[in-house]
């Protein structure tokens, strides 16, 4: 493992990187990262689930990075939630692996927890701009993340340019303990009276490249893992008339993001070419959904990176 801080030195600002892509992903975020450390006393985590290889690379390369050796078969929420119980800094933020900050990320997102604000979270950019099915996927993602964006108290942020203070993470360690995705934990503040505050002004990109099959794969078995939670307790009769309803989905998410994109007025050229790529991703989503509320999560859950 690598070296960890000086006892003496405190960091002001975690940051959790979940290991799921690979290499490649991983190594472009961490050296967008690694120049953060000249302005804010920096740790970094990186809970990985990809094995000792990896890990190597990453020990040669940032040797600054603390790594924390995963299962294979642990989910991205249960990666963070390692990850959120090994955290020293006073501040906690939480990225994915194929996220890049930019030049003064750690210094912004610090400055966004004045006074009595514990949460916020930032907007996501693509930064995966080659292909059109880059886009579109994009676009079926963080459709709603596009600029212009409300500034201050909102009732959701993304899980992906996340700050917390870790005082209020330790409020909330059964929700972030709980193997759920990010939405269930700002639920589970918002209903405790914490409040969820939006800084548009801290951006990062998301550099994430896709093939046709494997973003429909991935869009289906997230919405199979985020059904299957959600009805987990609930009785048969429940998870049909859920199941049921999802059918219908892929209409009105296709509807939403047509009518997201085209209100903002950018990119509405990529959105229109992007039509019968969305038109697929939004059916496998709401394949996902259907499938996660009639017959469960299943593994589906470990397979979403």
């Amino acid at each position: 493992m690598a070296a960890l801080l000086p006892e003496a030195v405190s960091p002001a600002l975690t940051v959790v990187v979940p290991s799921v892509n690979g290499w490649g992903d991983l190594a472009d975020c961490l050296e967008a990262l690694e120049g953060e450390r000249s302005d804010v006393v920096l740790e970094v985590l990186v809970p990985d689930r990809l094995g000792s290889a990896l890990q190597a690379q990453v020990r040669s390369r940032f040797p600054w990075v603390r790594l924390l050796p995963a299962p294979a078969e642990a989910t991205i929420p249960e990666l963070r939630a390692v990850a959120f119980n090994a955290a020293q800094g006073e501040a906690v933020a939480v990225i994915e692996d194929h996220v890049l900050v930019p030049r003064g990320w750690a210094r912004a997102v610090l400055a966004g927890l004045s006074g009595d604000v514990n949460v916020i979270g930032g907007a996501v950019e693509n930064a995966a701009t080659e292909t059109l099915v880059d886009w579109a996927a994009f676009l079926c993602e963080y459709s709603q993340l596009l600029p212009p964006l409300p500034t201050g108290r909102v009732p959701r942020i993304t899980g992906n340019n996340t700050v917390y203070r870790r005082s209020v993470l330790e409020r909330y360690r059964e929700a972030w303990s709980a193997g759920r995705w990010e939405d269930y934990l700002h639920e589970a503040m918002v209903q405790g009276g914490e409040a969820l505050y939006q800084h548009p002004e801290i951006v990062v990109g998301h550099r994430k490249h896709y093939s046709v099959s494997e973003y429909a794969g991935q869009r289906f078995l997230y919405a199979r893992s985020f059904a299957g939670a959600r009805v987990v307790d609930r009785v048969w009769g429940v998870r049909l008339m859920y199941g049921a309803a999802a059918a219908l989905l892929p209409a009105v998410l296709l509807a939403r993001i047509c009518r997201t994109v085209w209100r903002k007025g950018r990119y509405r050229g990529l959105l229109i070419r992007s039509v019968p790529l969305l038109l697929l991703f939004v059916a496998c989503w709401g394949a996902g959904e259907v499938v996660g509320y009639w017959f469960g999560a299943g593994a589906s859950l470990q397979r979403v990176k």
